[in-house]
């Protein structure tokens, strides 16, 4: 076995590939669902170049850190599949959540596909070193896979069960901590012994070629993030161009056909004085309407601004109400609660205190 040790400045830097990534990544995707199918799909495909990519980058700068007592380097075209596994795996999971009714199955499934994702990259790219051969077991990559799935799912249950920028700021830390520790827990478990030839599949990579690649796709992160991230925080500076005022709001126009939900893959339309609330469910909604919970393609923004001329009220962050539905309101310290006796899916909303005025003088309190 060979003794080995690691690059502090090389194990930062691979955090910070990690981090910039996923937030790259995780906010390029906010918002996609309200694109049309062409531009969400060319979003989600940036978005899976993107955080594969940076799943890619931060190992191999990490693996540039590994110090060995012997000169080794890696198969070309090992190395290409790693990547492409990373890309492939992570743009499976960012289509699960953009192009199907995200539920908390929808999240979980895409979480561990993505901390799958990161496993398989990582031992395909230990599979590429050449005059160097990683030693593990069974029990060492199931450690790995555990820390990497629960990771994963952590971070995109964070960042896509609100799509708020505290999410996507969160979802990114536990997205960069799922791809480090992967790595780190994969390669503590790790054993290294001498090989006494090459087993090439492709062309040999040696580390000062494979430093200038990683190089570019740093590189190609951190111009990606900046450009990425310039639209995060609103300009506070003095020299910032001045604001103009915005022109008035067009009126919503008037609901012509009804509140659209899905039944067994067909579109049909609501009244919406049928509806007694709607929740939020990720980037759609829920329609809670006599016995049944319907799947809505509007956002919660868009069926408040929609509906609000029918006197529809946010009466919390995750729900909208029609007051005439319900049939009683309790007042609690600095919330409240309205009850639904008549609708059959629901029972109650929460209230929250910015609401509670709005709400009462709805309700004629």
């Amino acid at each position: 076995m060979l003794d080995y040790s690691h690059n502090a400045w090389l194990v930062a830097a691979s955090l910070a590939v990690a981090m910039m990534a996923g937030f790259t990544g995780l906010y390029l995707t906010h918002g996609a669902s309200k694109l049309d199918d062409q531009k969400r799909k060319l979003v989600v495909a940036l978005a899976a170049i993107i955080l594969g990519g940076g799943i890619w980058s931060m190992h191999f700068v990490a693996m540039l850190g590994l110090q060995l007592p012997i000169l080794f380097y890696y198969d070309a075209l090992i190395t290409l599949i790693s990547a492409l596994v990373a890309i492939l795996m992570v743009g499976l999971a960012l289509l699960i959540l953009h192009f199907r009714p995200r539920t908390m199955g929808t999240i979980f499934v895409a979480g561990v596909i993505v901390g799958l994702g990161i496993v398989v990259m990582h031992y395909v790219g230990m599979a590429g070193m050449e005059l160097c051969r990683p030693v593990y077991n069974v029990w060492d990559v199931a450690i790995s896979t555990l820390a990497s799935v629960v990771l994963s799912v952590l971070a995109i249950w964070v960042a896509y069960d609100n799509r708020t920028q505290r999410n996507i700021l969160l979802g990114t830390v536990c997205f960069g901590l799922a791809v480090f520790t992967m790595h780190f827990v994969a390669t503590g478990l790790t054993d290294f012994v001498a090989s006494d030839g090459p087993g090439r599949a492709g062309p040999a990579l040696n580390n000062q070629v494979l430093a200038m690649g990683v190089t570019v796709s740093v590189f190609l992160i951190c111009g990606a993030f900046l450009l990425t991230g310039i639209t995060f925080i609103e300009p506070a500076s003095s020299d910032a161009p001045p604001a103009t005022p915005d022109p008035a709001p067009e009126p919503e126009p008037a609901l012509r056909a009804g509140v659209p939900f899905e039944r067994e893959g067909q579109t049909f339309f609501a009244e919406p004085a049928r509806i007694a609330a709607i929740r939020a469910e990720g980037h759609y909604t829920v329609l809670y309407m006599d016995a049944e919970k319907l799947f809505c393609p509007w956002s919660i923004t868009e069926a408040e601004s929609r509906l609000k001329p029918d006197g529809f009220l946010r009466a919390h962050r995750s729900y909208l109400v029609n007051p005439k539905h319900v049939s009683s309101f309790e007042r609690h310290k600095d919330n409240g609660t309205c009850y639904f006796d008549r609708v059959d899916a629901l029972t109650k909303v929460p209230v929250s205190r910015s609401r509670l005025t709005d709400i009462r003088e709805a309700l004629g309190l």
